[in-house]
């Protein structure tokens, strides 16, 4: 794919380094919503559940904290219905608009709640929060009448707009944590289909112009679900990758060494997330250690994939129960667990 330009390897922002620095490889932390109708049982669930606390949204509360209705909120030309359905004014959209970010409405309840949480424990670890990104905001307006030239600009800067709120929210209220930021683009596996809206340069250019308003003081990285065109998403610049441990992955995986050695972290959805969760299923560390055993075969760097990554479910837990969220946790603490043994460590690595 001659169009894609991945970054040259880098020496790592002094962010990335701070957050690397404190967390434990396989660290364990949240993917997008919880099922909870209590802000307060989500934000302590989060504290107590996952190695690194993650910001919840609560779209089964309020559709307020839906990911779309978060990331237009304030944005002129468009008005967000009570069950999350948009309306768009597309002669009132204008990518110079000023966006106004209110961090005191609905649609940030749970972000509220968790910095509750963290100042009643006196919490100054590091903490991960999550963001629609702009490609799949701007396809959010696309497909509610916006023009393309429109809707994408538009995406772009209310995005930003929201990152820098919530971002310095955050900053002042846990001046010492560290944060991981990830950008979710749920429709980014579309990108090379030939009727997409954006040319892969473009929706690369995209990502990244998002991602830099955050660089200086976050850790910042980005989730695809599905068959992500990963190659696309890496020249984005992310410094952490989240994407689902499927066995597509390797046919991508000069991409993900080179990532690896460039210091780049990958967060592994090693539990599934897009359908019923049994007790039954396999465990998600003994999945997850046949794809790195494949992966160490196929040539990338074994102590790179167990040393440089993340253990997170492949998506949010909304649309479940919150016992299925406490035992998808536990799934995740155990791959946690398993991926910091030694033993178990060397069959990753060595494909025992």
């Amino acid at each position: 794919m001659s169009y894609l330009r991945l970054p040259p390897p880098e020496a790592e922002p002094l962010a990335a380094r701070r957050l690397f620095d404190v967390v434990a490889p396989g660290s364990t932390y949240g993917i997008g919503s919880l099922p909870h109708l209590s802000a307060g049982q989500a934000a302590r669930f989060s504290f107590d559940r996952f190695d690194l606390p993650t910001v919840p949204s609560l779209p089964r509360r309020s559709p307020a904290e839906l990911a779309v209705a978060q990331a237009l909120i304030g944005v002129p030309g468009v008005t967000l219905g009570h069950y999350g359905a948009l309306a768009v004014d597309c002669t009132a959209l204008d990518p110079a608009a000023t966006v106004e970010t209110d961090l005191d409405g609905q649609q940030f309840i749970g972000l509220r709640a968790f910095l509750n949480e963290a100042r009643d424990r006196h919490y100054d670890g590091p903490v991960k929060w999550q963001f629609l990104g702009p490609i799949s905001v701007g396809l959010a307006l696309a497909r509610a009448g916006a023009p393309s030239q429109v809707a994408f600009p538009v995406a772009l800067a209310a995005v930003r707009s929201h990152l820098v709120a919530v971002q310095a929210l955050i900053d002042r209220s846990l001046p010492d944590s560290p944060q991981l930021v990830v950008l979710d683009e749920p429709l980014a596996g579309d990108l090379t289909a030939p009727d997409f809206p954006l040319a892969p340069d473009d929706a690369i250019d995209l990502l990244s112009g998002a991602m830099a308003v955050l660089e200086p003081s976050a850790t910042v990285g980005v989730h695809a679900s599905g068959e992500a065109d990963v190659a696309t998403l890496l020249a984005a610049g992310p410094h952490v990758l989240s994407i689902p441990a499927s066995r597509s992955l390797l046919s991508v995986v000069g991409y993900l060494d080179r990532f690896l050695r460039g210091g780049g972290w990958i967060a592994w959805g090693a539990v599934p997330t897009g359908g019923p969760i049994g007790a039954g299923q396999p465990r998600a560390w003994q999945r997850l250690a046949k794809l790195f055993c494949e992966m160490v075969q196929a040539g990338c760097d074994g102590d790179l994939l167990v040393r440089q990554c993340f253990v997170t479910s492949e998506g949010g837990l909304g649309s479940h129960g919150t016992g299925v969220a406490q035992h998808v946790a536990e799934l995740l603490r155990e791959t946690a667990l398993s991926m910091q043994n030694e033993a178990t460590t060397a069959r990753f690595v060595l494909g025992a």
